[in-house]
Parts: structure tokens; C-alpha cells; sequence
């Protein structure tokens, strides 16, 4: 396994490699980034992981600056996952001056997530589109945890005609559910036995839907009263078509049930996605 750090690095190497999987992080590695190394290192044997803490998808007064940095534990568990290259830049190697030209997402980029995190899905997508112009992979692994990201990156190579194909890796969960993240870690031990009923809660909601209950409002709202009334701060909980991520109607087949709230410090997002 091969660490670089800039971009001509790593078009070197990429040159006579072929055919080649990618999968972007920001690092602080847990298993459900190894998750997606995992499918990556099914579909082809030359994997690509970047490593970057990308400033420009955080906003003011969000986490980059204590966002935890572990290159070296994170090398450990790549080397056991046989990952081929680990690209992890410097900011000035991808952002030698201010970035003045972005990828514009569509406008589901100011919903969900983006309605309190103003700008994020903009940063994302530009840096996503930065690192797909310099590792040039063939096939890309995202998790499904961060569904609207999943959404609009996919928006973002069919729009922009990226030779990209996107794989869609399910969400790793711990045993009790609470579904993996770099910022589980900022859950005090109190708030770690709490987390899970995030998951439970949406769990509970496909349940009910999946019975034939579609008052979608009626069931959200419940859900984030009774998720307030046990100390979370409840951002959104809402049903929207897996399709398109537009609100669900009654008549859709494919719904995802997509949530944000913090439980102390963190800011926890999940989804679950369900078939009628």
C-alpha cells in the first residue's frame, strides 16, 4: 500500500493501473468505512481511499478545526483491508488558491440537511467532483447513510456525463442499531445507550407504513415530539420518495424515511428505505 499526498503522485500511479476503485473519506476510519473498502475490493482488485477533511463543506461554527484527524490508525486498518493507495492531500494540494468555481447542485441541495447546514451539499459535491477528476476511477463507493449526499452525487455524474459508475453501500450499524459515524465518538456514555432509538424510531415508522398507515405527517410529527420529550433536538424526520427525494406522495412505491437531530454535541442523521 502506497500513501501520497499530491496530485501528481498519484496520476502517476494511476497511469498504467486500469481499471480502479475509489472510495472518498474524510478519515477517522471506523467499519463502515472499511465497509465500503470491503465492496470496493469485491468489484476490483486496485482500490483508491482518499483521506481529506474537506473545508469547504463545513459552515460556520460546525467542527472542521476538532474534526478528529488519525492518518495513522487509519493507515493500520487500511492495510489490513488491502486498499492500494491511500491519497491524502494536504488543503493547499486540492486548494492551491480559494476555490472560486463550485459544482452547483439542484435545489434538494437546501432541503433535509441542507436547510440548516447552508452550503455543505455544495462543498461536497465539488470536492467529490475535484477528486474524481484526479484519482479517475471507474467505479466510486458511497454509503447509504448519507442519503442525500448518495442523492446528489449521482445527480452530479449523470448531469455532468462523470465515466463513473456509483455504487450504493447499505449503512453499517453498531448491535444495537446506532448506525456508524466519525461523530459517535463526541456521544458522551449516557448518550451512547440513547443513540439507537433514532434507528429504533424510523424502524418504528416503516413499520407502521409498510401496515398501510399514510398519514406521513401525522407519523413524523409523533416521532420527533416523542424523540424531543427524551432530550433530542429534533432537526427534520420526513418521508420522502427514494426516487427523486421529493415529499412522498401516497401513490409512491419507494420511500425513504430520512432523520437529523442531536443528542448533546453530535448532530446524528439516518434513513430507512422501504418497498411497498
Amino acid at each position: 500500500m502506497q500513501l501520497l499526498h499530491t496530485i501528481k503522485e498519484l496520476r502517476t500511479w494511476r497511469k498504467d493501473k486500469g481499471f480502479i476503485a475509489f472510495v472518498p473519506t474524510m478519515g477517522n476510519l471506523h467499519d463502515g468505512h472499511l465497509a465500503l473498502v470491503k465492496e470496493a475490493k469485491k468489484l476490483v482488485d486496485q482500490v483508491v481511499v482518499s483521506i481529506f477533511v474537506n473545508p469547504i463543506q463545513f459552515g460556520t461554527g460546525e467542527d472542521f478545526e476538532s474534526y478528529p484527524r488519525t492518518l495513522d490508525a487509519d493507515m493500520e486498518k487500511l492495510v489490513e483491508s488491502d486498499v492500494s493507495v491511500v491519497f491524502a492531500p494536504e488543503i493547499n494540494e486540492l486548494y492551491p488558491s480559494p476555490q472560486s468555481v463550485f459544482v452547483e447542485p439542484s435545489t434538494i441541495q437546501h432541503e433535509l440537511c441542507g436547510a440548516s447546514r447552508s452550503g455543505h451539499f455544495k462543498g461536497a459535491a465539488t470536492v467529490v467532483n475535484k477528486l474524481f477528476n484526479i484519482v479517475q476511477p471507474n467505479i466510486a463507493c458511497f454509503g447509504k447513510k448519507d442519503y442525500q449526499q448518495l442523492f446528489i452525487i449521482k445527480e452530479m455524474v449523470t448531469n455532468f456525463n462523470i465515466p463513473v459508475q456509483i455504487v450504493a453501500v447499505n449503512t453499517a450499524r453498531a448491535k444495537d442499531g446506532l448506525a456508524l459515524s466519525s461523530r459517535n465518538g463526541y456521544l458522551t456514555a449516557a448518550e451512547r445507550l440513547q443513540a439507537p432509538e433514532l434507528y429504533k424510531k424510523l424502524t418504528d415508522l416503516k413499520q407502521a407504513i409498510t401496515a398501510g398507515n399514510k398519514d406521513y405527517l401525522g407519523l413524523t410529527n409523533e416521532a420527533k415530539q416523542q424523540l424531543n420529550a427524551q432530550g433530542w433536538q429534533v432537526e427534520y424526520i420526513e418521508v420522502r420518495n427514494a426516487i427523486d427525494l421529493q415529499p412522498a406522495q401516497t401513490k409512491d412505491k419507494n420511500l425513504v424515511i430520512l432523520a437529523a437531530a442531536k443528542l448533546g454535541r453530535p448532530r446524528l442523521i439516518d434513513n430507512i428505505e422501504i418497498t411497498l
